[in-house]
């Protein structure tokens, strides 16, 4: 049973501290009327302009998700409050057919799962993101997914759908080749080898899929990078790319705390090589630098990661996974490519 358990909020002038100990970590899920739907990006670390987050907070309780300090704008907390509080946008489709179907859109890609994963738990009771798919295949809205979880076999029909009548792609991510691991850092996640038999599915149903390996969190993961490929590529996969660990605010002391509990022995030999890629910090919030590392270290992974792929013959430009399609896509290439960095 977890406990409840948040670092301090810097948009809170008050901190609790329980006198005995924490209660359970509850799940609440709370509906929301959103006003707007479709996020446009203008971060230089990300190639997608569009995205399209159906819920705030995640059940998969990933330690390193860089989006947990978004839930302290809400007023909850970056640790378990982020994993137990999910706020779920009931009216996205509305939403979103009405942006889409507006003169000036362009049919750009719409990338979802651009900070929480679109397919965790409560999906199987909302069906928010598949309501929103729907909305993309009767407009012929081109759509990238980026996720962890199984459900995302759901859809496979309706994700075919979208590719035949303009484009779509998957990306699984896997950060970790063996389920072991995986569940100590990112604990209600399906495991690896489930994650797989997601890729199966959908390439077996002509859908174009890749695999991230992200984050790369040096010292623990970067041992798995070429069975972690070579297992996607086995499964079907036929792109890849990665992105460094982040541990911006609050998120630093959420993952440095499971790592500590659920590895004591390794934990400290992780941190100094998390400082290796960060010129001595544990994060760079800089813009160019904040998905990608520096150093010996970061160039010998970068190195892996390039020979592996290339040994499983995996393509590394996300552009050539996304625009996979039968038929030329509505957007243009500029508009249909996922990268991550």
């Amino acid at each position: 049973m977890r406990r409840i358990h948040n670092p301090p909020n810097p948009f809170e002038s008050t901190h609790r501290e329980w006198l005995d100990e924490p209660p359970p970590a509850e799940v609440h899920v709370y509906e929301e009327s959103a006003r707007t739907i479709l996020s446009r990006n203008d971060s230089p670390d990300l190639a997608f302009e569009w995205t399209v987050n159906p819920y705030r907070g995640c059940q998969h309780a990933c330690a390193y998700c860089y989006a947990r300090p978004y839930h302290e704008y809400l007023g909850y907390g970056a640790g378990t409050d982020f994993d137990t509080r999910i706020v779920a946008k009931t009216n996205a489709p509305e939403l979103l057919r009405a942006e889409i179907t507006k003169s000036n859109w362009k049919h750009a890609c719409i990338n979802f799962s651009g900070v929480t994963d679109c397919y965790q738990p409560y999906e199987a009771v909302y069906n928010i993101t598949r309501q929103c798919l729907e909305v993309c295949r009767d407009l012929a809205n081109p759509i990238a997914i980026v996720t962890k979880a199984y459900l995302v076999t759901r859809d496979t029909e309706l994700i075919a759908e979208i590719h035949d009548r303009a484009a779509a792609a998957v990306y699984i991510s896997i950060p970790f080749a063996d389920d072991e691991t995986a569940r100590l850092i990112e604990p209600y996640t399906p495991p690896p080898s489930r994650r797989l038999d997601a890729i199966r599915q959908l390439t077996a149903a002509g859908v174009p899929v890749g695999v991230l390996v992200a984050p790369i969190i040096p010292g623990l993961n970067d041992a798995h990078i070429a069975q972690i490929l070579e297992n996607a590529a086995d499964a079907g996969a036929t792109a890849a790319t990665c992105s460094a660990l982040r541990l911006s605010g609050t998120v630093e002391q959420v993952f440095m705390d499971r790592l500590q509990q659920a590895m004591p022995l390794r934990a400290k030999r992780i941190e100094n090589r998390i400082r290796d890629i960060r010129g001595g910090y544990l994060s760079d919030s800089r813009f160019g630098r904040r998905m990608t590392g520096e150093g010996i270290y970061w160039d010998s992974i970068m190195s892996l990661f390039d020979v592996a792929a290339r040994k499983a013959g995996l393509a590394t430009n996300a552009r050539q996974l996304i625009n996979e399609t039968g038929r030329p896509p509505k957007a243009s290439s500029s508009q249909m490519m996922l990268k991550f960095e």
